[in-house]
């Protein structure tokens, strides 16, 4: 792409284009991964939408009758390695090898780390973190494979920059994450294949928005620089500079999507 053409505001659109594109998006049954599906298919990209909950995924995906023809479901456990394998061998038939790889998939528990079990401990970290190399390194093989290169966005978390009580497994997984990025980068630039992250602060979703109304939550949100929470929506552009070809000199880098919370004073 040439740079210089970056300024007349159609080339600009024609560049955050995904038309032609292919898009995985895991966990995308939550919140944060509808609004991910929703994003790139408005953008014109064939989605595939993943998870283990197969029910979850047809929901979402009878959400969009308007891209009904280029949204596509596939079962996989991030944290089972045959899982992810058989799950891109039927991507491979049903729509192709993704261009895009969202990296999405995750859970957390709130307990003192005195309060975890080893199961606990496992449970947060294979998801967030296993979960994300075992995805990545398949697509990625298949990509080089096939001789294409490809954009990986590993979704993080400020937790990975900063840490807060009661989380400990996840914060060690999403600070993982971050150096995966940039081992990743590192490793599959000859290939074309760049991995960059976006870290996420407070977003409002179903699950904690009865939290963030109650004082303690009204406390947390005044401590956020633009005192206010996040929306999914605030995710749309960083997610989309990423997956497009405007972001084709980027790669190891970590966007921080947060009203500026890591910034704020201890």
């Amino acid at each position: 792409m040439n740079n210089s053409d970056n300024t007349n505001p159609d080339n600009t659109n024609r560049a955050l284009s995904m038309k032609g594109k292919t898009a995985l998006v895991t966990g995308a049954a939550g919140g944060l991964g509808q609004n991910f599906t929703q994003c790139l298919l408005e953008a014109g990209a064939t989605v595939i939408v993943s998870g283990r909950r197969r029910e979850a995924l047809e929901s979402l995906s009878a959400s969009f009758p308007e891209y009904a023809s280029h949204i596509h479901v596939v079962t996989m456990d991030v944290t089972d390695e045959a899982s992810v394998a058989e799950a891109f061998d039927t991507m491979a038939d049903d729509a192709g090898i993704p261009d895009v790889v969202v990296s999405n998939a995750g859970v957390a528990t709130s307990k003192k780390a005195m309060d975890l079990t080893g199961s606990d401990w496992d449970r947060v970290v294979d998801t967030n973190l296993k979960g994300s190399w075992l995805v990545c390194t398949e697509a990625a093989r298949r990509l080089s494979d096939l001789n294409r290169g490809g954009s990986i966005i590993m979704i993080s978390s400020i937790l990975g920059h900063r840490v807060a009580g009661n989380v400990a497994p996840y914060a060690a997984a999403k600070a993982g994450v971050e150096q995966l990025t940039r081992a990743l980068a590192l490793e599959w630039a000859r290939y074309g294949i760049r991995v960059n992250a976006l870290a996420p602060g407070y977003i409002e979703t179903d699950l904690n928005r009865d939290f963030f109304a109650s004082e303690p939550g009204q406390k947390m949100i005044r401590r956020i620089p633009q005192r206010r929470l996040g929306q999914a929506g605030d995710l749309s552009g960083p997610l989309l500079l990423l997956a497009s070809e405007l972001s084709d000199y980027m790669t190891g880098s970590t966007l921080v999507v947060d009203g500026g919370h890591i910034q704020s004073s201890l």
